[in-house]
């Protein structure tokens, strides 16, 4: 009985990061929508954005300035940030709850977020400190099981 109680707490456990790291995919593939309006603005070069297309991948890194400044502006298209560029987090949860199953996700990444926010909050130049924020929040992601995998985002991209 015992046996059969921690198979199904375990099962239940991967079932909710499988579904959270399935939401990711689609907050992710929507998200991403805003990038090519955004290249220009933030002066990604064409190797970076097509390189920030594969943010999940193991082999990315979060690193280029340019990458914080393209955040930002993809986060300002759907009201994402307040106007210090930091997270609105009413409007995060409201984003993420309006993906399906948007609900099962959206305190965990809110608070992920905030956590990296406050790890480099003495970081004065917003974009320097977004692109930090953005490689805490998905080394924190991945420690978490929410990460989505590359094939999960292309196969909801065509919905957005």
């Amino acid at each position: 009985m015992k046996s059969v109680l921690v198979a199904t707490v375990v099962l239940s456990v991967v079932g909710l990061a499988m579904g959270t790291a399935e939401v990711m995919s689609h907050v992710t593939a929507h998200f991403g929508k805003a990038l090519s309006e955004c290249r220009e603005e933030s002066g990604l070069t064409p190797e970076v954005l097509e390189e920030f297309q594969h943010f999940w991948r193991e082999d990315f890194e979060v690193v280029h300035r340019e990458l914080g400044c393209a955040i930002i502006c993809m986060s300002n298209k759907f009201s994402l940030l307040q106007e210090d560029s930091r997270i609105h987090h009413v409007n995060m949860h409201d984003y993420v709850k309006g993906f399906p199953n948007g609900q099962v996700l959206s305190a965990k990444m809110v608070e992920l977020i905030h956590n990296c926010e406050q790890q480099y909050d003495d970081i004065t130049d917003d974009c320097a400190r977004v692109v930090k924020v953005a490689a805490c929040f998905k080394r924190d992601a991945k420690k978490e099981g929410i990460a989505p995998e590359v094939t999960m985002i292309e196969a909801v991209m065509e919905k957005y």
